[in-house]
């Protein structure tokens, strides 16, 4: 197995930016979802309502790119503009027909479930046989994209193992990850979707792909290689 694709989302819900390579802290991706849309009450802007998200159609049709400092955000025309840019802010409340601002992560974690999210080719091909038509990984938003031979949600089995990423990092697959009608969503040059939740709906729990902690630290790139390590669970005996 290998990296077949790394995908950041410097502001949460909004388009995102392929990589090479990148850096992985505790946190995840370095820059992932540090940032976020916000509404007048703190929601944060998302393709669900939930206790902490706020469904905001429209912010598919913006794109985030990663900066040292902050973000820039690019609007559908091309005009961008620094995350923390209260003209910007304004920019964004026009193109999706709302009062927003755009905020750095605080108290509340900007992640859906977990650090880093990772899904497999092997489970698009499943979904596509299950749909009837190619499915993009952009879809589900996911940093990493491995390339696994085969086809079916092998993947689920990965769960409590550890997973080493090229030479130094090493992720934990806590469990699987819930999806919602985002993955419907029109995106980028993909149009609306109205088979492929459906697809997952016949999974357990509505999932598709892992979220993972950072056990190990440090960089990974496309084409490095993955390998599955099982952990052996020692038990204390009184």
């Amino acid at each position: 197995m290998k990296v077949a694709e790394i995908s950041r989302f410097p502001i949460k819900s909004l388009l995102g930016e392929r990589l090479d390579d990148v850096e992985i802290e505790q946190r995840g991706l370095i820059g992932d979802r540090l940032w976020a849309v916000r509404d007048v009450e703190g929601k944060i802007g998302s393709g669900k309502n939930t206790r902490r998200f706020r469904r905001m159609p429209g912010l598919l049709h913006l794109r985030g790119y990663f900066g040292e400092r902050v973000p820039t955000v690019e609007l559908p025309g091309g005009e961008t503009f620094a995350a923390d840019d209260p003209a910007g802010h304004a920019a964004v409340s026009h193109a999706i027909g709302r009062n927003v601002t755009i905020a750095r992560e605080a108290e509340v974690q900007h992640h859906d479930e977990g650090p880093v999210s990772l899904i497999t080719t092997a489970g698009l091909r499943q979904l596509a046989a299950m749909t009837g038509e190619p499915v993009d990984p952009a879809r589900f938003r996911a940093n990493l994209l491995i390339d696994l031979p085969g086809t079916g949600f092998l993947d689920d089995s990965w769960v409590g193992q550890d997973l080493q990423v090229g030479p130094t990092v090493l992720l934990r697959p806590q469990a699987l990850q819930t999806r919602c009608i985002m993955i419907n969503m029109a995106q980028g040059d993909l149009p609306e979707s109205g088979r492929l939740l459906k697809a997952v709906a016949e999974r357990p729990d509505l999932t598709f792909g892992l979220w993972a902690t950072v056990i190990r630290a440090g960089r990974i790139a496309v084409g490095d290689a993955v390998t599955v390590n099982s952990r052996t669970l020692i038990t204390a005996h009184p």
